[in-house]
């Protein structure tokens, strides 16, 4: 086979270890460093010395960051491989060999580089993520609330969508601190939530023991903490973000998708659209396109191919969110979709639309445009007027003899 790189590295990457093979042509050298930076920079030199042209390494976990966050600060062309496209002969794996394979394979170009954002956008991830992170562990907390409460006889959530809210929170306080009576019931309530009086009186008749009283101030104090740590992130991404404050204007404008979902989103597939040939590349990458099962000639249901996680979750809670918008093009394709395929399965293709949406706003500098709630009736008329008789028809309806004369 021909070969692309003369002078090649691969790097089969550990915890504690990094095991890089040196390709120079026919010749290959071994060695073995450390994964401190100390250490990782001696790599460097070591490749820089030897006119290295490239370095390839799996995507092992969080542990090729370090290796790449130093090669790439110090002028080494780096590119990280997904390990499913490099496996070796099984039966033959070490370290050792893990590199040589790998120096072999980016020598002949037979690698596929993953996508790697610079520097500034890994940070954004990073905050980005956590957020997340924070927001899902507040979401089971507030549930392990719950199950406290209903434990303790408490049937809060029965009667409020939110027992976290500044109402519910005061009611819960005084349960922990004394007694919820008629007398002092109107005083922790909202003047909408007045007309529940009598049967939140009822739902915070529970009987806490000493013990689940210190457990629901114990899990309420790491919900305050989560949330104000929450507003931190929310302010670093803000000031970090500021370049991207008119894309961010611009995805809020699409139904569903809010000034966070459009910072998450954002952080994950930056504002350079040029990384991405095409919008089904894009939707690919993000692991919202079909994938392939075909055999005997036949294409068969495929499911949705791996991918970036938090961009997949994100895309579809803001599909879940935009179908409950009556007066827009994806609540007209969910519904066309869900009765033939399920709910599932139109949510993801919704996600899928609005992603290939934000790829060509990005790429064109343009804004939304919705294509109506109507799209899909601008066409073949006529058709759908015939179908739709047939299934009267079938239902037994007749015209009216006024209609037919």
């Amino acid at each position: 086979m021909q070969k692309i790189y003369e002078r090649c590295c691969g790097v089969d990457v550990h915890k504690r270890t990094i095991v890089a093979c040196f390709r120079k042509g026919n010749q290959q050298e071994m060695r073995q460093f450390g994964a401190t930076t100390g250490v990782l920079r001696e790599l460097a030199k070591w490749l820089l010395e030897g006119g290295c042209e490239k370095v390839a390494m799996e995507s092992t976990g969080a542990y090729w960051k370090p290796v790449y966050n130093v090669l790439e600060v110090l002028g080494v062309e780096a590119i990280v491989v997904n390990a499913q496209h490099m496996k070796a002969v099984p039966g033959r794996k070490t370290d050792t060999k893990d590199a040589q394979w790998i120096a072999e394979l980016l020598q002949h170009g037979l690698l596929r580089a993953s996508f790697v954002p610079d520097k500034e956008q890994r940070e954004l991830r990073e905050v980005s993520r956590y957020r997340k992170g924070l927001i899902e562990e507040r979401s089971r907390e507030i549930n392990r609330l719950e199950k406290t409460l209903e434990g303790a006889n408490i049937k809060l959530s029965s009667f409020v969508s939110n027992i976290v809210g500044k109402s519910s929170r005061r009611l819960i306080d005084s349960a922990i601190s004394g007694t919820v009576s008629q007398d002092n019931i109107l005083d922790m309530l909202h003047g909408h939530m007045h007309a529940k009086k009598d049967e939140l009186l009822k739902a915070m008749e529970g009987v806490m023991t000493v013990v689940q009283k210190k457990l629901i101030q114990a899990i309420l104090d790491h919900i305050d903490d989560m949330t104000r740590r929450i507003s931190d992130m929310d302010d670093i991404l803000t000031d970090e973000m500021r370049k991207y404050d008119d894309a961010i204007a611009a995805l809020d404008e699409i139904p569903g998708i809010g000034r966070q979902s459009a910072q998450t989103i954002l952080a994950e597939i930056g504002l350079d659209m040029r990384r991405f040939p095409t919008a089904s590349h894009l939707a690919s990458w993000a692991g919202l396109s079909p994938g392939n099962n075909e055999s005997a000639g036949k294409r068969k249901s495929g499911r949705t191919c791996k991918g970036n996680q938090t961009l997949k979750v994100t895309l579809i809670q803001s599909a879940k969110a935009t179908v409950r918008h009556k007066d827009c093009f994806f609540r007209a394709q969910y519904d066309r979709l869900a009765v033939r395929r399920g709910r599932n399965r139109a949510t993801v293709a919704v996600a899928h639309s609005m992603l290939r949406a934000i790829f060509h706003m990005l790429k064109n500098n343009q804004p939304y445009q919705d294509l109506g709630s109507d799209y899909y009736t601008k066409f073949n008329t006529e058709k759908k007027i015939n179908a739709y008789l047939k299934k009267l028809f079938d239902l037994g309806w007749q015209p009216p003899a006024s209609a037919t004369a």
